[in-house]
């Protein structure tokens, strides 16, 4: 019998229609932005960081920078821009009106103040009152406002994390997310120090600290404002290992639902952070480069995954692959692969896999009369080989013992 599967997602208290978020940024900067999503199909958003008035806002022009690959297509993207330069009252009055307009949809306040725990309370207070279901703490932004003893700058420290996290609970009550930086050393006292301040939910990560290029033209950083530049936040796919790996760090050490952010641009992304740990994903630079259209395609394909594998929900994922993630040294070394030329004829003799063996790897294949040879007695399996064929020719099959 045929599963049909529902995408509803419970996120802590909430019961989301899916598990796709819109992150704070960009895409959430305006009322009219985030009823536009909300109409093509986001479960829910995150406003762009709400700061007190008296915080200075001023963006620089420009403030983006991209990597693409040698087709143009874009895997990178480093930003400098800041927070909301809209006022406190204007989110205040909007996120009522976003409420009454959108009343099924999950509407989450991001919030961020000097390392004033009245400031926070104040904010958070005022934002909570407003109808924000929830809040997100944002003390993991890592260009502009860590020079103003924000942002990352109470991130990287786990007491800041505590106590703020703990003034904030203190003072609303509805569910507060704490969004956390992946510049540290290590996540995981940060997560605890966060759970231990009273957070309902974790959020990771933020942007990762960057410079994205230098134009080796006129020497100077990218992106350039009037010949200078800064250290910037990385977003886009390249970011996603990164994002893995905090959300299952994470998920293994505190119990509290954690939503993953890095990287996602498809259903397969959101399954990825679902399988590591995640209950929901928010998402940002993706919506900046195609629209908030592509939820749709994301949904869509979502339901037909969980249908092929008779799934009956997102929530049948969770944490699935926690149990495989293991210490180095517990991995199995007795078992070894080997390249195979599973299609033959996708092999175009190009060379790629022989250059790449013996230039960094173990000179174990070789091109004799136009075809592939593979020298077993020299090959050390790291598959090296499979990742550098264009025409995907190469698999790594089991090694008979």
């Amino acid at each position: 019998m045929s599963v049909i599967p529902s995408l509803e997602t419970p996120l802590g208290p909430f019961m989301l229609k899916n598990p796709f978020l819109l992150s704070s940024g960009p895409p959430t900067a305006s009322s009219e932005q985030i009823g536009r999503a909300f109409r093509s199909g986001w479960a829910g958003a995150v406003i762009k960081t709400i700061r007190p008035d008296g915080m200075v806002i001023e963006d620089l022009s420009p403030r983006f920078a991209a990597l693409k690959d040698r087709n143009g297509a874009m895997y990178g993207f480093e930003n400098i821009e800041l927070l909301s330069k809209r006022s406190v009252s204007y989110w205040t009055t909007e996120i009522a009106e976003i409420k009454r307009n959108f009343p099924e949809h999950l509407l989450v306040g991001s919030i961020m103040a000097a390392p004033d725990p009245d400031e926070w309370r104040d904010l958070a207070g005022e934002v909570a009152s407003a109808g924000a279901d929830a809040l997100e703490m944002n003390v993991s932004c890592p260009h502009g406002m860590p020079e103003q003893g924000a942002g990352a700058a109470i991130g990287q420290n786990p007491q800041m994390v505590r106590d703020l996290a703990r003034a904030v609970c203190g003072s609303v009550d509805i569910p507060v997310i704490v969004k956390l930086t992946p510049n540290v050393t290590d996540i995981v006292p940060v997560a605890k120090a966060a759970q231990a301040g009273g957070a309902d939910m974790i959020s990771a990560i933020n942007t990762i600290q960057c410079l994205s290029g230098i134009d080796i033209d006129s020497f100077e950083p990218l992106p350039t404002v009037a010949g200078y530049s800064t250290y910037g936040g990385y977003s886009g796919p390249a970011t996603k290992p990164v994002g893995l790996r905090i959300v299952s760090q994470i998920a293994s050490s505190v119990d509290l639902p954690v939503i993953g952010i890095g990287g996602v641009a498809g259903f397969e992304d959101a399954v990825e952070y679902i399988l590591a740990g995640a209950s929901a994903v928010q998402v940002c630079t993706a919506v900046m480069w195609h629209g908030a259209g592509i939820v749709r395609e994301m949904e869509s394909g979502l339901r037909e995954y969980l249908a092929r594998k008779e799934m009956s929900s997102p929530g049948s994922l969770r944490g699935l692959a926690l149990g495989k993630l293991k210490a180095h040294q517990e991995l199995d070394r007795t078992r070894r692969v080997q390249p195979s030329l599973v299609s033959p004829s996708a092999c175009t003799s190009c060379g790629r896999c022989v250059v790449a063996c013996r230039d960094g790897g173990y000179h174990a294949l070789s091109l004799h009369r136009g075809r592939l040879v593979i020298d077993a007695s020299r090959c050390d399996g790291c598959s090296l080989c499979a990742h550098v064929c264009p025409e995907g020719a190469i698999t790594m099959e089991q090694k008979a013992l």
